[in-house]
């Protein structure tokens, strides 16, 4: 809060505490996690902006930390150090400063953020339902009135994938392009060409697959051309990358109607409370069906907490921009001069905790409120 008068910090204070008394009274535990932590789960799994953002340095030992640019993941860290069973429910809450680089549009860099995090709910989507309602309330708490929710879920994305015949690599690639609209379009279009007639740069050295051993070609390549490892990437996952290229080479062509049908999925927008039409059009397959089952199931939980779906959007195309969430996914956004400002946001992160260690699934959704945003609109 460095710059600010002493009103100013004192009408923060009030807010914040007006947040953090909606998190607490909902049953979650208040905790500090670190502030400095390990680099690698937020260079791996977050968002391109993110990675770019965190304030990155290495440590007397030589280990890479970082000052956390959220407190999503230091949450899960302190669960996992602290908690007898990862896999027992349990319910946190917090308030300190997230640290990022600026972006273009000169963001602080150091910056307030309430949240809570809710591991291992019994009943995965009314605890989807319970979230979102508590972020709203601790937003109404301050005195915001009018504000726009816009709702996402990785869980339909991924169903529909699951329920298209395609090799499983494929699956991921679209998967990790799924934040980068561009990228994700150029990647799902390739998959309709026939990939033995393209030619590129390597093609050359694909072609010696067929005769030599991927391991050892990649490694007398770097070593004969003096190449240096790009991006920290491993003589291991580069030949992965080049035997896959290869394998995609003997791969038909993805049918265009299952490339029409994944098009049409992410064009949707529209209200929550109506997309049901739209879901029992997107060509049906086992796994689609549950998540849509699961979707409506989301929506009657919310409708019992007294939140109306038919103020919310659905967009199949949000995902946030941190890489981790698996499902679930929301937005709240307050209208400006200056156009729409998220305040808030959250969702679920059910492989998360694995990736971090936890020796069992654990499953997760939480949220976050950017307070000295929030303090900003409110005026």
């Amino acid at each position: 809060m460095a710059g600010k008068s002493k009103p100013e910090r004192e009408a923060l204070e009030r807010q914040n505490a007006a947040i953090m008394a909606v998190f607490e009274r909902a049953g979650f535990d208040y905790i500090a996690p670190d502030i400095i932590q390990p680099a690698d789960i937020f260079l791996e799994r977050s968002g391109e902006d993110i990675r770019a953002r965190t304030f990155v340095f290495t440590d007397p030992s030589g280990a890479e930390m970082c000052l956390r640019p959220d407190l999503t993941v230091p949450a899960c860290r302190y669960h996992l150090s602290h908690a007898e069973k990862p896999d027992e429910e349990a319910k946190y809450c917090y308030l300190g400063p997230a640290f990022r680089f600026p972006n273009e549009h000169l963001s602080p860099q150091e910056f307030l953020q309430a949240g809570l995090e809710w591991f291992a709910a019994p009943d995965a989507a009314a605890a989807e339902a319970r979230v979102l309602k508590l972020a709203i309330g601790a937003l109404e708490a301050t005195g915001l009135t009018k504000f726009r929710v816009t709702l996402g879920d990785l869980g339909l994305f991924s169903a529909l994938l699951e329920d298209t015949p395609m090799p499983e690599r494929w699956r991921n690639r679209l998967k990790h392009h799924f934040w980068r609209p561009h990228a994700f379009r150029e990647v799902l279009e390739s998959f309709t060409t026939n990939r033995g007639a393209k030619r590129s740069s390597i093609s050359a050295l694909i072609d010696r697959l067929a005769t030599e051993p991927v391991a050892e070609l990649v490694a007398r390549e770097i070593e004969s051309r003096n190449l240096p490892l790009v991006g920290g990437r491993s003589h291991e996952e580069i030949a992965v990358r080049l035997a896959d290229k290869s394998a995609d080479r003997s791969e038909a062509a993805l049918d265009q109607a299952k490339v029409d049908a994944i098009t049409s999925y992410l064009n949707i927008v529209e209200r929550a409370d109506n997309l049901e039409g739209h879901l029992n059009r997107t060509d049906p397959g086992r796994n689609f069906n549950e998540a849509r089952k699961y979707f409506q199931r989301r929506l009657a939980e919310m409708e019992e907490l007294g939140l109306n779906a038919k103020r919310f959007e659905f967009k199949a195309t949000f995902g946030r921009e941190l890489e981790y969430y698996t499902g679930f996914v929301f937005q709240i956004d307050v209208e400006t001069a200056d156009g729409f400002v998220a305040v808030a946001g959250g969702g679920r992160y059910d492989n998360l905790l694995s990736d971090m260690g936890s020796p069992m699934p654990v499953s997760a959704v939480g949220c976050a409120i950017h307070t000295e945003r929030l303090k900003a609109v409110l005026g």
